[in-house]
């Protein structure tokens, strides 16, 4: 997969540095996956969440931060669309970012 946006990445880990590792190896990760449908994330991923249009929430740092992923599983883009503590996670639409 081609993850855009890493920027939004390396910004949040330089304000919540105990995000760092968990979020490089997430990225790592993500940019060896082929993920076709949402089965392929849920086998790794077991706690993700899928919404509408394509959105997959996964849990970062043992559940401390949230990180929102538009995918088009046809080209094989990943586009990040939230990076948050679960309290900023809470104050938005998830479906809609």
């Amino acid at each position: 997969m081609r993850v855009v946006a890493k920027k939004k990445l390396r910004d949040f880990w330089e304000v919540y540095p105990e995000s760092k590792i968990s979020l490089q190896d997430w990225y790592a990760e993500a940019e060896g996956a082929i993920w076709k449908t949402p089965k392929c994330i849920k086998t790794r991923y077991h706690s993700a969440s899928f919404l509408k249009d394509n959105r997959v929430v996964f849990n970062i740092g043992g559940n401390k931060f949230r990180l929102i992923v538009k995918i088009n599983y046809t080209y094989g883009v990943v586009y990040l669309r939230f990076i948050g503590t679960h309290n900023e996670y809470n104050r938005i639409n998830a479906e809609t970012i």
